[in-house]
């Protein structure tokens, strides 16, 4: 039985595991940064400002309202991302842009300070203490050059991020892909890489496999433990309404026997199968509802003296 606990426990545990993933804030990446603009990307005030780009790497939708951003490892919490505004969900492998103007009453996604007079970015967890991502802001970028992973969403990450897996890029992907469009896709890598489709087909019958294993594991755990507990139930019930044989004595037990002997013997019963009732249908040529005699009534007797 704790076997079978155990598997259940542990089945429920990887689907919530699975559930918590999908929307988890640990798939936040910072991914490209722009520190002078003078002439590229314009916010929605028509003014050129400093910028950079989260990247949600996960398959599942991220809010990122509460969260924190700063330049200062000693205040993570300079600005907060305000919750409540639905531009902040973040979907599946999807970028949002903020604009690093120091001009926060433009709107949620314009922070409280520079790039050019910072040393380091930060995005820190909504518990304002755990940092999600963090990269050093180069200091000899040129005029709209942007500094970004090489890969969207690749590379070191979190509280001791080295930038691997960062480099001036070629040029400005705001919003977008930081990799070349013209490059090969995902599909046409995995083509490459399994061109019969064996892997494919191994891992997704790997799959419903697993996935069949636990829903069995499950339901026969739960049935075994339903089965234990109504027969815990039932025997409870059968030793409650029980005689304790234990207590009754032996004189009982003989008074009894007598009894239903000199019962037997002085009423001569014949037939001791006190357990089968017999019915005999009773047959009338005539229903007494349908008789004349129930109909008519008598005419009165007059006696005279």
């Amino acid at each position: 039985m704790k076997r079978y606990i155990t598997f259940i426990l542990a089945g429920f545990f990887v689907l919530f595991h699975l559930s918590l993933q999908g929307q988890s804030m640990t798939d936040l990446r910072l991914n490209e940064l722009l520190i002078v603009n003078t002439d590229d990307y314009q916010d929605n005030y028509g003014e050129h400002n400093g910028w950079f780009e989260i990247f949600n790497t996960g398959y599942g939708t991220v809010d990122i309202g509460g969260c924190y951003l700063s330049n200062d490892p000693d205040n993570l919490k300079m600005y907060t991302i305000p919750r409540g505004d639905i531009l902040t969900r973040i979907k599946p492998r999807q970028h949002i842009l903020f604009w690093a103007d120091s001009k926060p009453h433009r709107g949620s996604f314009h922070v409280n300070f520079t790039l050019e007079e910072s040393s380091v970015l930060i995005l820190t967890s909504s518990d304002g203490t755990t940092v999600l991502d963090m990269v050093t802001v180069p200091a000899n970028l040129k005029p709209n050059q942007s500094y970004g992973r090489i890969v969207d969403g690749e590379g070191s990450y979190g509280a001791v991020s080295d930038n691997s897996g960062w480099d001036v890029l070629s040029r400005t992907s705001p919003s977008t892909n930081n990799h070349s469009l013209d490059g090969k896709s995902r599909s046409e890598q995995m083509k490459e890489t399994d061109p019969f489709g064996w892997i494919m087909a191994i891992m997704a019958m790997s799959v419903v496999f697993l996935s069949l294993v636990m829903l069995f594991l499950v339901f026969k755990g739960t049935g075994n433990i339903a089965l234990r507990w109504s027969q815990k139930k039932a025997d409870a019930y059968h030793k409650a309404q029980a005689v304790p044989l234990a207590e009754t004595s032996g004189e009982t037990f003989a008074a009894i026997a007598a009894a239903l002997h000199l019962y037997a013997n002085e009423n001569e019963v014949h037939d001791v199968e006190s357990t089968i009732l017999t019915i005999e249908q009773v047959r009338r040529n005539y229903s007494p509802w349908n008789s004349k005699i129930q109909s008519l009534r008598r005419s009165p007797d007059m006696k005279k003296k």
